[in-house]
């Protein structure tokens, strides 16, 4: 199922670092996935090598059609989107808080 965009995921690790999730999350989409259901982290079916069999897109197409009663989960708005984002980056490349 897709995921719900919630806002940027923004964390500070006992070290003090900032961790983006959103941004490992993108950086790694393409990586395989760990264990033995053959997609990598954005959840393409892969095939022999690793490579791409079908995209994400079509695999959930095919599962809404299949299942009429459940809902698309639709993306959030940018005016909403703004609201739950309370975290800009400075000039520095640091995320602060909003004001």
């Amino acid at each position: 199922m897709p995921m719900k965009q919630t806002g940027r995921k923004v964390y500070k690790s006992a070290n003090g670092k900032v961790v983006d999730m959103d941004m490992l999350r993108q950086k790694n989409e393409l990586t395989v996935a760990v264990g033995n259901a053959r997609v990598n982290a954005r959840g393409d079916e892969l095939g022999p090598g690793g490579q791409i069999v079908r995209k994400r897109e079509d695999v959930m197409k095919e599962y809404y059609a299949s299942n009429p009663s459940v809902k698309e989960e639709k993306p959030i708005a940018q005016h909403e989107k703004d609201l739950t984002d309370d975290w800009v980056e400075d000039a520095d490349g640091n995320f602060v808080k909003r004001g």
